[in-house]
């Protein structure tokens, strides 16, 4: 069975990244021949088909020249099966690449050659950085509108590399590739155009870049989602707390934390549908029997041992998703795994200048698409970790109270930069 990766791809909007979802689609025989039909009978004018509308899906959309949602896209090499979540390129969109690279173990950025790097791209390298996505490729698109040049090339790897090298990338995990979507050059085969690059072409970099294997060595978080008593004959007294493992593994006679409380007790059983186990990890969803009758509800976390206290007060990095700018003072609701509290808005401290890769303080307010780092208070506890310890319980989604409409998207404890921004010089190679 072929190991599976999961990435996202980023652009701003007209840096070919359609065409490149298209030509991945296409050279890897993953496109039915009525939609490749479909793609040739809507080309305007003939020729060779346009393959960006293999993406697009031949919709209204495309007139506006935006894609408006996170599509989710499948394909499969003999080496390996890949789940792309395209986000869309227009920068009203941003929130959409949060969605989309939440979840990736690599991201593809293009840039049009023509263009080098634009604000849009310093954007999705920091949301990049935020999420922690572990690898990342610079995709220098329509390498065939400036003749190939190899200068071009560099000047805008260099300035790519000084981006992560500041968000705390290793030189290892970016990798920066010269191609053309439209023609193919260096997307799935090797281009005669481009014999001063030596390195992989884009597929073959995808199908070898190391997947990680499951870590189950984090420590527990099972966030309660549900408390099961059926009352039945054959189980009176069962009491079962219904959830999805959010990290870590859990055995039956482990003692466990139920946070926020601090009561102690131990796992006496875990159960699922089809049986009973004996240990279950991240990512399943099981029933918990503990050895004591608490009073544990929707919202409580069962938890290893040692989890830091909960508390009322904290400080974030906030991605701000939302048109109406995030100020001081606001009151929304936070949602933290499977518990809403209310919280206040204490102080917005800082602000990602995504040109300089700095901090503005005290900025006074967030707007839309804006990173920055705020204090927050709630009205009960909460058992958070640091977004780097565990991911899960280190990040939270802010609610419109009245709406229903998320806001922004937090983390605990992650720095937006590890290092002030010092590109390197470009003159030369």
């Amino acid at each position: 069975m072929t190991d599976l990766l999961r990435l996202a791809t980023a652009g701003s909007v007209d840096d070919g990244k359609s065409t490149l979802v298209g030509r991945l689609l296409y050279d890897t025989k993953s496109v039915l021949a009525d939609q490749m039909e479909a793609v040739e009978r809507a080309t305007q004018g003939g020729g060779d088909p346009d393959l960006s509308l293999l993406v697009d899906g031949l919709r209204s959309e495309r007139e506006q020249g935006i894609t408006i949602d996170v599509a989710y896209r499948y394909f499969a090499t003999p080496n390996r099966s890949f789940v792309l979540a395209d986000t869309p390129g227009h920068v009203q969109y941003t929130r959409n690449t949060v969605t989309g690279a939440s979840t990736a173990a690599l991201a593809v950025l293009l840039v049009d050659a023509r263009a080098g790097i634009v604000e849009q791209t310093r954007r999705h390298v920091a949301v990049m950085g935020l999420l922690r996505v572990p690898r990342l490729v610079l995709a220098v698109n329509k390498m065939d509108l400036v003749d190939h040049d190899e200068n071009t090339y560099w000047r805008i790897a260099k300035e790519f590399f000084g981006l992560t090298e500041a968000l705390g990338y290793a030189d290892e995990d970016v990798v920066a590739i010269p191609l053309s979507a439209k023609k193919g050059d260096n997307v799935v085969l090797p281009s005669e155009n481009t014999p001063w690059y030596e390195g992989p072409t884009l597929l073959e970099h995808l199908e070898s870049v190391p997947v990680a294997g499951a870590d189950h060595s984090a420590p527990l978080r099972f966030p309660v989602q549900y408390v099961v008593r059926p009352r039945t004959e054959s189980h009176p007294d069962y009491r079962g707390y219904a959830g999805l493992i959010a990290a870590g593994t859990v055995r039956a006679g482990d003692e466990v934390t139920v946070l926020p409380d601090g009561q102690r007790t131990r796992v006496e059983g875990i159960d699922t549908f089809d049986g009973e186990l004996d240990a279950a990890h991240d990512g399943q969803s099981v029933v918990l029997r503990l050895a004591d009758d608490l009073g544990i509800a929707r919202g409580a976390v069962i938890a290893a041992p040692g989890a830091p206290e909960p508390v009322t007060e904290f400080d974030a990095t906030l991605a701000w998703l939302h048109e109406k700018p995030l100020k001081p003072g606001a009151r929304l609701l936070l949602k933290h795994g499977t518990r809403t509290v209310q919280a206040i808005v204490g102080a917005v401290t800082h602000r990602l200048d995504t040109e300089t890769l700095t901090l503005d303080e005290d900025p006074g307010e967030l707007a839309i698409n804006d990173m920055g780092q705020v204090s927050l208070t709630v009205s009960e506890p909460l058992p958070l970790d640091d977004y780097d310890v565990v991911a899960a319980t280190g990040s939270f989604l802010l609610v419109d109270p009245q709406a229903g409409d998320t806001l922004g998207a937090g983390l605990v404890g992650r720095p937006l930069v590890t290092r002030p921004l010092d590109l390197p010089e470009t003159d030369d190679q």
